[in-house]
């Protein structure tokens, strides 16, 4: 795997990472790399120092973050804390968690009842209301499939922990 320190055509800098320097070069042929602020497919290779780190500190280094002149403190602090994960991935976390709390602060959980009361609504054998609850993937499809709008909740990987 090697990481890039990629610039897009208007000036914002961002990093990703390619199985090899080959690959990187047929994405950006194919134009299959965009800048995560603008959208852009116009994106070429930033200049990056390489980072060594000897056998003996291998244990202890830690990656230097590196501070672009477009990066907010708060942006640096953060990246500092979590260097390989990118501000839009932050970002789009935190806008996760936002949707899923404010789903379960809004609409009732029905737990395994779930499947039976999104089709009860549905039908229209009870009143619509907001909920929530669990089942199983194939009870998803059942639902999907009868015309049951259902979606998942987001699962964040802090929530496995």
């Amino acid at each position: 795997m090697i990481r890039y320190t990629l610039r897009c055509e208007r000036g914002h800098q961002f990093e990703s990472w390619f199985q090899s320097s080959s690959a990187y070069e047929s994405q950006e042929r194919r134009q299959l790399i965009s800048c995560p602020s603008c959208g852009s497919a116009k994106v070429e290779r930033a200049i990056m120092a390489p980072q060594i780190i000897g056998k003996k500190g291998r244990e202890t280094a830690a990656p230097a973050p590196t501070e672009t002149p477009a990066q907010a403190p708060a942006e640096a602090s953060a990246n500092a804390s979590t260097p390989l994960m990118m501000a839009h991935e932050r970002e789009l976390r935190a806008k996760l968690k936002e949707l899923r709390d404010h789903i379960v602060q809004n609409a009732d959980n029905v737990g395994d009842r779930f499947p039976n009361e999104a089709r009860k609504m549905h039908y229209g054998d009870i009143e619509h209301r907001p909920i929530y609850g669990e089942a199983s993937p194939e009870e998803a499809r059942a639902l999907i499939d009868e015309g049951v709008e259902v979606s998942p909740l987001p699962t964040l990987p802090e929530d496995r922990n």
